[in-house]
């Protein structure tokens, strides 16, 4: 009888454990700011360190060009060249953001976000498509072609590694689609190796 009794208390004993140590992760701590990684700074030179774009742009203009930019929490760098600039029929615009993710409150009783983690589901959200082969990052692309033989086109990139989402437009006119997609996705590639 006492055996029995023994037993059954300890049943009970470790069945009110699961319960309560449920119970306690259900509802969990209260998350504090210091729980939530802040997003990280960038180099203030990123822009500088994307090297020469002078391909990018028409011929005419000239080179080297690096890109100018600034931001505090993203950054933007730009580089255009215009049909006035140049005299000719040509023009081209090329603008880069580069965004590193920090967490997010994830709600009561939840661990917070982490970084990679907001910044995978910005990437996911992205209306762009896929891009399948052989790339180095997770990749979507947006291509629009525009002019009497589709000679002007406007490519959007979007590259995530880790906590930093890169955004690549380019616009160029005339130019071939692939070959502004190849430049727009070789851009983005290297502002995440220049991010990290």
């Amino acid at each position: 009888m006492g055996s029995r009794l023994g037993r059954g208390t300890a049943i009970g004993c470790g069945v009110a454990a699961l319960i309560g140590g449920g119970v306690g992760f259900a509802v969990g701590e209260p998350v504090t700011p210091k729980d939530i990684v802040p997003a990280r700074a960038l180099p203030a030179d990123l822009c500088a360190r994307l090297g020469d774009v002078a391909k990018l742009l028409p011929e005419a203009s000239g080179g080297p060009v690096t890109m100018a930019g600034g931001g505090t929490s993203a950054i933007t760098c730009q580089a255009a060249s215009s049909r006035a600039k140049v005299r000719a029929y040509t023009a081209a615009n090329v603008k880069v953001t580069i965004t590193p993710y920090g967490g997010q409150d994830a709600g009561a009783g939840n661990a917070p976000y982490t970084p990679h983690q907001v910044a995978s589901r910005t990437f996911t959200r992205s209306p762009f498509k896929n891009l399948e082969g052989d790339r180095p990052y997770p990749t979507k692309v947006s291509r629009t072609h525009s002019g009497l033989a589709g000679e002007s086109w406007k490519v959007r990139a979007l590259v995530q590694h880790a906590d930093v989402v890169v955004l690549v437009d380019y616009t160029a006119n005339p130019v071939d689609g692939d070959i502004a997609q190849s430049a727009a996705l070789a851009l983005a590639d290297r502002a995440i190796w220049e991010s990290k």
